[in-house]
């Protein structure tokens, strides 16, 4: 039987991804877990897996097309099998039954990608002509003759939606009701440079955004005795190969997904009426790309072998700096660790990112003088981490445990291998 394929989604905040490039043919055999096309979302290049065994019988979107998540891209199933769009139950199955899409092309004879509307009666977004509108607004404007260029966008990113479309149509546009932008504009001078926005520094831009004013934050700051841990980590990696070794984020990670097991609130998420606590601890490790950054998520690491997190997290970093992460990659986060140590870094707090409701940032490890147990003088190595926390979940005294705890397994490592 023929399935849908959809648009992935490649972290929490993604709303819509571009089609790169078409990776198999209508009339392509299909092999479970070979890539089908490449998805570029603000933050990545993925390339969409196959879950399904058969053939590539029709593409849904063409190249270069902006599609919502979870809005169908392409249909697999049995070579020749007829393709019933309806049956499938996409958003716009009966115009393209009509059309004829519904039977399957040859390589010969491929036919025109069908367009889809986004779920839920369109909240996704394309850029056609420039303008940054769902499917819906778009046909509801050429339905009516509207030029959407001339139309303001409410949605996320000044995106024009279904009501700004009707707004216009029955006249009852008022642009006072908009909300105003989120940044100061500035006059660029004759020696400055303008540029475009970046995707990825226009989705970091809204998301931060959306944090510092909707969470609540708070800060609570340990400073921890690395030693310990750097001693450990020098054994372990005497014994590991070259391309093999175990990082001090690493040994954050273990160690921040140990503590917050016991610390419920912290691995949750504010749900309104409701606080959900996730019953996974997957730890998000903020990646600096060139232009931005993401979060890859170290999932279970709680439970997971050192050593084994270790790999896995060598390998998510990798395909991060190349473009090239999995959907799985990103998504599932519950709560994050952002360390800037290898910049020489003393001492910064982070920005929570929803729905996560905390973030560890750790700065370097670094030699300074300290006094010791017996009142002598002498160098050892500390380190600053600081939790930010949302209050709406959890409070300072709990934030405060949980640093304690934290500081406890990093000072006595061997708490890591167990």
């Amino acid at each position: 039987m023929a399935e849908l394929v959809n648009m992935p989604k490649l972290g929490f905040d993604m709303q819509e991804g571009q089609l790169v490039r078409w990776l198999k043919e209508p009339g392509d055999p299909v092999k479970t877990g070979e890539p089908l096309a490449e998805i570029e979302s603000d933050k990545a290049t993925i390339e969409v897996e196959s879950y399904v065994e058969g053939t590539m019988l029709q593409h849904l979107v063409n190249e270069d097309d902006w599609v919502p998540i979870g809005a169908p891209i392409a249909v697999v199933g049995k070579e020749g099998e007829e393709v019933d769009l309806e049956a499938l139950g996409t958003a716009e199955a009966a115009p393209a039954a009509e059309q004829g899409a519904a039977s399957a092309p040859s390589k010969q004879q491929k036919k025109s990608p069908v367009p889809v509307a986004a779920p839920d009666g369109g909240n996704g977004d394309g850029l056609p002509g420039g303008v940054r509108a769902s499917p819906l607004a778009r046909r509801i404007a050429e339905e009516h003759g509207l030029n959407l260029g001339q139309i303001d966008g409410s949605g996320p990113g000044g995106r024009i939606v279904k009501a700004d479309v009707e707004a216009v149509k029955e006249g009852t546009a008022d642009v006072s009701q908009r909300p105003a932008p989120t940044y100061t504009p500035v006059q660029a001078g004759a020696e400055d440079e303008t540029i475009q926005t970046p995707r990825m520094r226009a989705r970091i831009a809204a998301r931060m955004i959306e944090s510092k004013t909707t969470v609540p934050h708070f800060y609570v700051t340990n400073e921890i005795d690395m030693q310990a841990a750097l001693d450990l980590r020098k054994d372990l990696n005497e014994r590991r190969a070259d391309d093999d070794k175990i990082t001090v984020n690493d040994l954050i990670v273990k160690a921040a997904a140990l503590a917050v097991r016991e610390f419920p609130n912290l691995n949750s998420s504010y749900n309104g009426e409701t606080i959900i606590r996730h019953g996974r601890i997957n730890i998000g490790i903020a990646v600096a790309l060139e232009g931005g950054l993401m979060n890859v998520v170290s999932k279970d690491a709680a439970v997971t072998p050192l050593t084994m997190m270790a790999r896995s997290h060598r390998e998510m970093v990798a395909r991060a700096r190349e473009g090239k992460v999995k959907p799985d990659d990103v998504e599932g986060e519950t709560f994050a660790v952002s360390n800037l140590g290898a910049y020489d870094i003393d001492h910064f707090i982070a920005i929570i990112n929803p729905p996560a409701a905390a973030i560890l940032a750790v700065g370097s490890a670094r030699q300074v003088p300290v006094v010791k147990e017996d009142g002598s003088l002498g160098a050892g190595a500390r380190m600053k981490a600081t939790i930010s926390a949302d209050h709406r979940v959890t409070d300072g005294a709990e934030a405060a445990r949980f640093m304690q705890r934290l500081k406890e397994i990093l000072e006595d490592p061997l708490r890591l291998l167990m």
